[in-house]
């Protein structure tokens, strides 16, 4: 109840602000013609976007154990169109997306992508309630994903404050399955993963200097138990903290970032989690065309596990989850393309973490054209006896070309070389040997932007 009233007080506080500030620039407008008192030329605004996207993939091995064919063909699409309006102290969105596989039954997966409202002021405070994309610094914990081609979104309240260099953003999420009469709050295999979020990001641009420094606060809590409560199950809340930095640094023509976060708290059984991970990553523009990126990404692992003889994994109980989850993050930015690490489980569910030592090089011989090569060397965080800790070396080949406006399409090929260990620990037989091809189209006009 507490929180509901804080809640509560913030938005009445936003909302008053925006009052103030809406008579006061009242008195000073004329009126024009027939439109509204208050209003003046040219302060409602009306865009219209338009995005139909669509990717073909050649896949071959590595997904899945025991398939009947190590390779796979289809196409995927996915198709929006966003509504925004805005005026003095609101603004408006509703996306409403399609989604599926080119052929299957049904209709795919059609929902409303976004649907929000935003109150603001001049000041800069702002309240923001809705189903909405929730997105911060390299998207590494909160980011849209968007090669996903349903992409991530949160049905939340964020209220926050952003001017002079400051920006503060506070996000409170509380789902639910259904209206429920009685049953209390149980929320399991819904649309989002948690059943609660509370999330507290600051971050501060040093003025005159290129320089971003971000701090990330999130306390989230998980659905544990059975609705039934059969046995020792009687549904409970556990509470998992997260909370670090992220710095970025970019004079001129070169670019370096860094972060670090810890992970705390406990999951759904009630046992101890005590994660972290740290990044670095440096790129220099040599010219206008020619760009290069080196970074080294370390995510903590689980080590209570042993390897049975028959090649599994033979799991121990958990004293404490050392598994960093990197969460709602934008995941395929950056654990390499064949998007075996935070996209896929291990097997066994067994997380030995991750250290991703990359390097690449960017080329753009002509305007609308950029070509792009990457090398990831993959390994195991964790240490197993007898068991060596890399797990491949991940190459990527990426091009990508604005046909006309508004138009771009991009085609890429993968090739991993998996280690004896990235095949016992994902349990097929084709893990040293992946390849992965895709290639899409991306069209993405404003089909209407309208002031009056």
């Amino acid at each position: 109840m507490r929180k509901v009233f804080i809640l509560l007080l913030l938005l009445a506080a936003t909302m008053a602000s925006a009052q103030n500030e809406t008579t006061a620039d009242d008195q000073k407008k004329p009126l024009f013609g027939n439109r509204k008192e208050g209003q003046s030329e040219g302060e409602n605004q009306l865009d219209v976007d338009l995005n139909i996207f669509g990717r073909g993939e050649l896949r071959y091995g590595g997904f899945t154990e025991g398939a009947a064919e190590n390779h796979a063909q289809f196409i995927m699409g996915r198709s929006r169109l966003s509504v925004t309006y805005k005026r003095p102290h609101l603004e408006t969105k509703i996306t409403a997306q399609h989604s599926g596989v080119w052929g299957q039954k049904g209709n795919g997966n059609f929902n409303l992508q976004e649907a929000w409202a935003k109150l603001y002021t001049k000041s800069g405070l702002f309240t923001q309630f809705g189903r909405q994309v929730l997105s911060y610094d390299d998207e590494r914990i909160i980011g849209a994903n968007d090669w996903a081609v349903a992409s991530n979104t949160h049905d939340v309240l964020k209220f926050g404050y952003e001017g002079h260099g400051h920006k503060v953003h506070t996000v409170f999420g509380f789902n639910q399955n259904a209206e429920n009469i009685s049953g209390g709050t149980y929320y399991k295999d819904g649309a989002h993963p948690y059943k609660m979020m509370h999330t507290l990001w600051y971050h501060f641009d040093v003025p005159k200097t290129p320089l971003g420094v971000s701090i990330l606060f999130m306390n989230i809590g998980m659905q544990g138990g059975t609705l039934d409560g059969e046995g020792d199950n009687e549904p409970h809340n556990r509470y998992q903290q997260l909370v670090g930095g992220y710095v970025s640094y970019k004079p001129r023509k070169l670019s370096l970032e860094t972060s670090y976060y810890h992970q705390l708290g406990h999951n759904e059984d009630n046992i101890k989690i005590d994660a972290w991970m740290a990044s670095v990553k440096a790129q220099y523009q040599i010219s206008q065309k020619v760009g290069t990126t080196v970074g080294f990404d370390y995510l903590s692992g689980d080590d209570y596990f042993v390897v049975r003889k028959n090649g599994g994994i033979g799991l121990v109980r958990h004293k404490v989850f050392k598994f960093f989850n990197p969460v709602y993050g934008s995941h395929h930015k950056f654990y390499g393309m064949m998007d075996f690490f935070y996209v896929q489980a291990f097997s066994d569910t067994f997380s030995p973490g991750l250290q991703n030592l990359y390097t690449g090089v960017n080329y753009s011989p002509i305007k609308g054209l950029g070509l792009n090569v990457s090398y990831h060397y993959l390994a195991m965080a964790t240490t197993l006896k007898n068991v060596n800790k890399t797990l491949g070396h991940d190459i990527n080949i990426e091009a990508s070309y604005e046909i006309v406006r508004d138009v771009r399409t991009s085609l890429g090929f993968s090739y991993m070389a998996g280690s004896s260990t990235m095949e016992l620990l994902k349990r097929t037989s084709s893990s040293n040997d992946l390849k992965w091809a895709w290639i899409s189209l991306n069209i993405s006009p404003r089909i209407i932007s309208k002031k009056w």
